[in-house]
């Protein structure tokens, strides 16, 4: 049973320090380091290095930029960019030494499995943060920075105080992750395409056959449904028949066009 319970301490630990990594990595070294130090969280000894104050120090520094970058429109996403280089080898890291004294063959794994885990919160994150941007006003990013960051906190005390509830909050995570990633990349190409155009780094390609005869099928559509929706008011009595004819004839005249 111990045996048992200390796997399950050792697995939530190390996906959650990957998975906490992905969004806020200054956040997880501090949680880390200050419980570590202070006798709140029992590290595997390849972790223990974070206890040294010079990390911690570091670690409060770094979260203290990242925590009032994290909030302004625009530089979040920037942030989130360069931190592609640094949260998803650091998660995997930290998750091959959440590990323990064991074979390089399971450090090699962990880490792997860390890495990955760090890339797909890091990926949700930024690409919500980006469409999150399209919106002029700074609440938004202020809520979603705020909840970020609560997340992770609360995310790393249920790793250690309660591994079971946390792996089963991760694979609600990691399930929502894949449906959400998938639309979050075409939604972020639609609106990388629309900037693109807008400062002229992207030109308009010529119009294909299909295209243009999907979009003659979609206005003739559109002319036909609005003729009878005409026909339908003059037989109700709602246009005289001086009216429909003005209509008619300017519908006509729009699908000429």
């Amino acid at each position: 049973m111990e045996n048992y319970e200390a796997l399950l301490t050792t697995i939530a630990l190390m996906m959650g320090v990957s998975w906490a990594s992905g969004i806020n990595l200054y956040a997880v070294l501090l949680v880390l380091g200050w419980g570590g130090s202070t006798g709140h969280i029992d590290l595997p000894a390849e972790l223990t290095v974070l206890e040294d104050p010079l990390v911690i120090g570091a670690a409060a520094v770094m979260y203290f930029i990242e925590f009032f970058i994290d909030k302004i429109p625009g530089m979040d996403s920037a942030w989130d960019s360069i931190q592609t280089f640094v949260r998803i080898p650091a998660g995997a890291m930290l998750a091959a030494g959440a590990v323990g004294d064991v074979t390089p063959a399971l450090e090699i794994a962990a880490g792997i499995l860390g890495g990955s885990l760090a890339a797909t919160s890091h990926a949700t994150k930024a690409g919500t943060r980006l469409l999150i941007n399209t919106s002029p006003e700074p609440f938004t990013n202020w809520s979603a920075s705020l909840t970020g960051d609560f997340l992770v906190l609360s995310g790393m005390w249920t790793a250690v105080k309660h591994p079971e509830i946390f792996l089963i909050l991760l694979v609600i995570f990691i399930g929502i992750a894949i449906w959400l990633l998938p639309k979050l990349w075409h939604l972020i190409k639609v609106l990388l395409a629309k900037i693109g155009k807008f400062f002229g780094f992207v030109k308009t390609g010529p119009v294909t056959s299909a295209e243009l005869d999907t979009g003659i099928s979609v206005q003739r559509h559109y002319h036909l449904s609005a003729l009878e929706r005409l026909q339908q008011l003059r037989d109700q009595g709602a246009l005289t028949e001086q009216e429909f004819e003005q209509q008619k004839e300017k519908i006509l005249n729009e699908g000429n066009h």
